[in-house]
């Protein structure tokens, strides 16, 4: 551009010395230049020749300052696009550090960058522009989305709001998510309908700084299925509960976690969202706990298509009881111990045709202090299996057999027997035997439809319960069995939104009473954000 513009006054400059070279000069006197003489220093060509030289003179000074003005002109130029090139970038790493994607590492130039020709400057300072303002445009975007917190770091508000429209035909534990059937009392109805949000989630998940090469996090999980408040129609009013809440810190192939996490020897649950509250078949074969742990996860490869993956940790020794008191905190039965539990699972995944089989196997033990050093060990044994079925069929299932796990949600939530008066030293506690599990098969109509079908038993031995006659349950009597079929759909028409619709028939057998059967049907419509 500067080159262009100096090119104009050295042209104009050549040709003003053509012209006056081309003027006639004044002829010299015979003998020689003998010396001046009053006609040629009086000669007017002569003058305007000398004024003509002052002129260029000058117009060659002024060049020369215009060219050291353009100089300095694309040295600020060039300044200014270094800038705007480190503003990008800036502005590029705060993008993907906004996204959750690393940010792409710059490998050092060998060779200095052939020069750019002085004519492009311009243009690429407009293309320079137009990606900054696209930059400012997306970072505005960003920043409208983004969670404000007092950490520099990232924090992503995510959660489901649920509105679960019931319509029962029996008697159950809890309209909104019920898991028994129980008997029908003296003003109970054919039939009860109702509506619920309690069963919609918050969830906070911060993303904080690598320490000691692990990426760290956290998260919080809520929900509103806590109890009602003591006001008139407090039904509609849920307290809000907490479900989950973990730290993690993740390494390439090992993971810490410690906090309040769901039971991981248990990992899956049958597909339903009309009881978020608690995992579907809860006390109907499916273990599950939200229990204060820690534990260490470790992922081995063992090919290209197959890898295992090893947990182990200790847990909070929940044994199943109610909290004695709404304000005060007393060790449960487990926690007298002095010991927490152990949990460990192994779990192999094998990939074929773009579908992971997994099987894993878990254990499960914690000691149990019932007072008078009477003293119970409980333990639990565990195998789930997801098995895909081509591209649209897929079976999932889980299995436990354990002694004394009602605080793990197996036995119907009973834990203890005893034959006597409880408080009497003497008499013994014994750990309730149970077994049960689950099976779903699911079908994927489409990549936006699913159809679930599902049963799930838990059976606590019905020889124990004969045998003894005290226990610690909630149940006016001691349950012998409980099992649950369940059939959906569930249409997820865009990312954020679901609908399902879900039929469920609920069937209680107390010791040695017939049994006590409850049918519901569930539609529910979800917003997840």
């Amino acid at each position: 551009m500067w080159g262009m513009a100096c090119s104009r006054p050295v042209l104009g400059v050549f040709l003003l010395i053509l012209a006056c070279l081309a003027q006639p000069l004044p002829a010299l006197p015979q003998g020689g230049p003998a010396g001046p003489t009053p006609e040629t220093t009086a000669n007017p060509d002569v003058l305007a020749l000398g004024k003509l030289l002052q002129q260029m003179q000058a117009q060659l000074q002024e060049l020369n300052s215009e060219v050291r003005s353009l100089k300095q002109q694309q040295a600020q130029a060039q300044s200014e696009s270094t800038e705007l090139r480190q503003e990008l970038q800036a502005t590029r790493s705060q993008l993907l550090a906004l996204s959750g994607q690393p940010a792409p590492t710059s490998t050092p130039q060998t060779t200095p960058p052939a020069a750019a020709p002085q004519g492009s400057i311009e243009n690429r300072l407009e293309k320079l522009e137009e990606s900054q303002q696209l930059v400012e445009e997306k970072t505005a975007e960003q920043s409208q989305t983004k969670v404000e917190s007092s950490s520099k770091y990232r924090l992503r508000l995510s959660g489901i709001v649920l509105f679960n429209l019931y319509s029962d035909r029996g008697s159950v534990d809890n309209q909104d998510f019920p898991q028994l059937a129980t008997p029908r009392g003296l003003l109970s109805s054919d039939g009860t309908f109702g509506g619920s949000l309690r069963q919609s989630q918050i969830g906070l998940q911060g993303f904080g700084p690598i320490i000691a090469g692990a990426r760290t996090s956290a998260q919080v999980q809520f929900d509103f299925a806590g109890g009602f408040p003591e006001a008139p129609n407090g039904e509609s009013y849920g307290i809000m509960r907490l479900r989950t809440g973990t730290v993690r810190f993740d390494w390439d192939k090992t993971s810490i976690i410690v906090g309040q996490d769901t039971l991981f020897i248990s990992p899956i649950a049958p597909t339903s969202i009309a009881t978020l509250a608690v995992p579907a078949f809860a006390y109907s074969g499916n273990l599950w706990s939200w229990a204060p742990q820690l534990r260490v996860e470790h992922h081995f490869t063992v090919s290209d298509h197959s890898s295992l993956l090893l947990q182990g940790g200790i847990l909070d020794a929940l044994s199943g009881e109610a909290p004695p008191s709404e304000y005060y905190r007393s060790p449960t039965w487990g926690e007298r111990s002095g010991q927490p539990a152990y949990a460990t699972r192994l779990a192999w995944t094998q990939s074929v045709h773009g579908h992971d089989i997994t099987f894993g196997a878990g254990g499960y033990y914690d000691r149990q202090n019932w007072g008078y050093t009477r003293s119970i060990d409980a333990w639990a044994g565990t195998v789930d299996l997801t098995l895909p079925l081509g591209n649209r069929f897929e079976f999932t299932s889980e299995f436990f057999r354990g002694r004394a796990i009602g605080g793990l949600g197996g036995g119907i939530a009973q834990t203890a027997l005893w034959n006597e008066d409880f408080i009497n030293s003497s008499t013994e506690v014994y750990g309730l035997d149970a077994i049960g599990g689950w099976t779903q098969l699911k079908f994927k109509a489409t990549s936006k439809l699913q159809f679930n079908g599902a049963f799930g038993i838990d059976n606590p031995y019905a020889g124990d319960l004969r045998q003894f006659g005290g226990s610690q349950t909630y149940y006016p009597t001691p349950l012998a069995k409980n099992q649950t079929e369940l059939a959906n759909f569930l249409y997820q028409p865009k990312s954020d939104i679901v609908f399902s619709l879900e039929y469920r028939r609920i069937r209680t057998y107390p010791l040695d009473i017939s049994a006590n059967t409850a049918n519901i049907i569930d539609m529910s419509v979800g917003y997840i954000f």
